[in-house]
C-alpha cells in the first residue's frame, strides 16, 4: 500500500500530526498517515510553480499522450485500484471496479481528445486593418480539494481538465480516503514531467487552509458543503483566485400521475441509495402525485427493503456503509428528528444494525411536508423523503423551493410534458424518466448555491482556461 505523498518528483511522507484511516465496513484502522506539514505545502506550490512554466507551453497533442498514458495505466491496475477504494470507502468492490473505475478511465481518455479540438470565434478583421484573435490559455498553479465520497473519481475530475488545459496541479484528497491518491502518485511520478501534479495529505483546517491562502496558487477547485465553499470564497477573494465548486444538493424528483410507476420505483431504488446515498445528486427528495401516492409510497417501501447490504458475499452487496460514525449519527438524527413530526411515518429502515461498520439501513420517509428539515436539508446518507402533491406547478414550485440547485429528475410518460417541466427546474442537470446517469461529454455542475463550475466535457476545460483577445495590426 502506498503511504507516500508526490511533491515534485519525491515521493515523501508527511511530517505532521498522524491521522487515522479507517475500514468503514468494520471501524477497523486501516493504517495512519501523517498530514503535511506546511513546509511541505510550500514545496508542493513551489514544485507546482517551476513545473507551470514549460508544461503550459507544451501543445495539446503532448498534454493529449500524456492523458492517455495515465488512462491506461490506470485501467491496467484497475482491481487493485477498486480493492483500495472499497477497503477505505467500504464501497462493494464490484460496484467499484464495474461501475466506477470504467468512467474514471474514460475521464482522462475524454480529456485527451478534448484538448485537441477546443473551439472559439473565428480569427478575422473585426476592424479593418487590424485582424483578431481568441485563445484559451492556462491559469496556473490549481489547488483541488476533494471528497470522500468518490476519491478516485472526483480526483479524475479535477485534475484531467486542469492539467489537460495546462495547469499544474496540487491536489488534497479527503483526509478520510486518501488511499487511491497515494496509488495514483505513483502513476502520476512515473508518467508526468516532475512537479505537473503534486499530491500532498492534510485536513482542511490546516492543509487545505494553507493552499487556499497561498499567494502562488491562481485557482481553487472544491467538492465539499456549503460552508467550506464559503471559506474558500473568502479566502479567493483576497487575491481574486479564480474558483471552482461543487457544493452539495438536494435533488428533487417529481412523480407525475402518468409515471411508469414499476419503472421509476426501480429507478430510484437504485438511484435513491447508490453508494449509501452519500452523493450531491441523489434521488432523495421525491414529490409523488396525489393519485399515485400511495400505491407509490408501498411500491417503494417494499423495493428499498430488499436493498442488500453488508453481505459476506461482496457480489451481492447494492450498497455499502456510511463513511464514518460521525456520519452515520448525523443521519440518524435526521430520521429520529423526523420522526417526532406526527405527520410522518418511516415506511422502512430508520435504524443503525447491530454489528461492527458504520452501516445504516435505507430508509423511507413518507408523508413529508416541504417545511420539514428532512426535505429541506442534504442528509447525505440512504434515506429519501416522499411529499404528496397535487397540482403540477405546485410540485414545481416546492422542487424549485431550495438552496441547492445540482440534479434533479422528472418522471412521466409525456415526454413533451417531460421537457415542459425540464425547463422550469432550477438545476444544472434534469434527467427525464431516469437519474444519476452521467457522461464525460455532457457537463456536470450546479446552480444556486450548490456553486457554480463545471466537471466534465469541454465545459470544465473553459473552466481551466482563461479566454485572452490577441489583436494584430497590419
Amino acid at each position: 500500500m502506498d503511504t507516500q505523498m508526490l511533491i515534485g518528483a519525491q515521493r515523501v511522507l508527511g511530517a505532521e500530526t498522524e491521522e487515522q484511516i479507517l475500514n468503514p465496513r468494520t471501524g477497523e484502522v486501516i493504517c495512519t498517515l501523517p498530514e503535511a506539514s506546511l513546509a511541505q505545502v510550500e514545496e508542493a506550490v513551489a514544485a507546482a510553480d517551476k513545473a507551470f512554466a514549460k508544461w503550459s507551453r507544451t501543445t495539446p497533442a503532448e498534454r493529449s499522450g500524456y492523458l492517455l498514458k495515465i488512462a491506461d495505466r490506470i485501467e491496467a491496475e484497475a482491481e487493485e485500484f477498486a480493492r483500495l477504494e472499497a477497503l477505505n470507502c467500504g464501497k462493494p468492490g464490484p460496484l467499484a471496479l464495474g461501475d466506477e473505475l470504467p468512467a474514471i478511465v474514460d475521464c482522462f481518455r475524454f480529456f485527451a481528445g478534448a484538448v485537441r479540438c477546443m473551439t472559439g470565434p473565428v480569427a478575422g478583421e473585426y476592424l479593418e486593418g487590424f485582424t483578431s484573435m481568441i485563445r484559451r490559455d492556462p491559469i496556473g498553479v490549481v489547488a483541488s480539494i476533494a471528497p470522500w465520497n468518490y476519491p478516485l473519481m472526483m480526483m479524475a475530475w479535477k485534475i484531467a481538465p486542469a492539467i489537460g488545459a495546462g495547469n499544474t496541479v496540487v491536489f488534497k484528497p479527503s483526509e478520510q480516503t486518501p488511499l487511491t491518491a497515494l496509488k495514483i502518485a505513483g502513476i502520476f511520478a512515473e508518467v508526468l514531467p516532475e512537479g505537473v501534479v503534486n499530491i500532498i495529505l492534510g485536513r482542511g483546517e490546516t492543509v487545505g487552509s494553507a493552499l487556499i491562502h497561498h499567494p502562488k496558487v491562481a485557482m481553487i477547485s472544491l467538492t465539499g458543503d456549503i460552508a467550506t465553499g464559503r471559506k474558500i470564497l473568502e479566502a479567493a477573494n483576497k487575491t481574486i483566485k479564480r474558483t471552482h465548486l461543487e457544493l452539495g444538493g438536494k435533488a428533487p424528483v417529481i412523480v407525475f400521475d402518468d409515471a411508469d410507476i414499476a419503472g421509476t420505483v426501480e429507478g430510484l431504488r437504485a438511484f435513491g441509495f447508490y453508494n449509501a446515498g452519500q452523493d450531491c445528486t441523489a434521488a432523495c427528495r421525491i414529490y409523488a402525485h396525489a393519485s399515485v401516492y400511495d400505491n407509490f409510497v408501498a411500491d417503494l417501501t417494499d423495493a428499498v427493503s430488499t436493498i442488500t447490504y453488508n453481505d459476506a458475499d461482496d457480489d451481492k452487496n447494492e450498497i455499502g456503509p456510511l463513511i464514518s460514525q460521525r456520519q452515520r449519527d448525523r443521519v440518524a438524527s435526521f430520521v429520529a428528528r423526523a420522526r417526532e413530526a406526527n405527520h410522518i411515518e418511516v415506511t422502512t429502515g430508520g435504524a443503525s444494525p447491530e454489528g461492527g461498520g458504520f452501516y445504516y439501513t435505507p430508509t423511507v420517509v413518507a408523508g413529508a411536508l416541504q417545511s420539514d428539515e428532512i426535505v429541506r436539508r442534504e442528509v447525505f446518507g440512504p434515506v429519501v423523503s416522499v411529499t404528496r402533491f397535487s397540482d403540477p406547478d405546485e410540485a414545481i414550485t416546492w422542487a424549485n423551493d431550495s438552496e441547492y440547485g445540482l440534479a434533479s429528475s422528472v418522471w412521466t410518460k409525456d415526454i413533451s410534458k417531460g421537457m415542459q417541466v425540464a425547463s422550469r427546474l432550477q438545476y444544472g442537470c434534469t434527467w427525464v424518466n431516469t437519474h444519476f446517469m452521467l457522461t464525460n461529454e455532457m457537463p456536470h455542475g450546479g446552480m444556486k448555491q450548490s456553486g457554480y463550475g463545471k466537471d466534465m466535457s469541454s465545459y470544465a476545460l473553459e473552466d481551466y482556461s482563461v479566454v485572452r483577445h490577441v489583436m494584430v495590426a497590419h
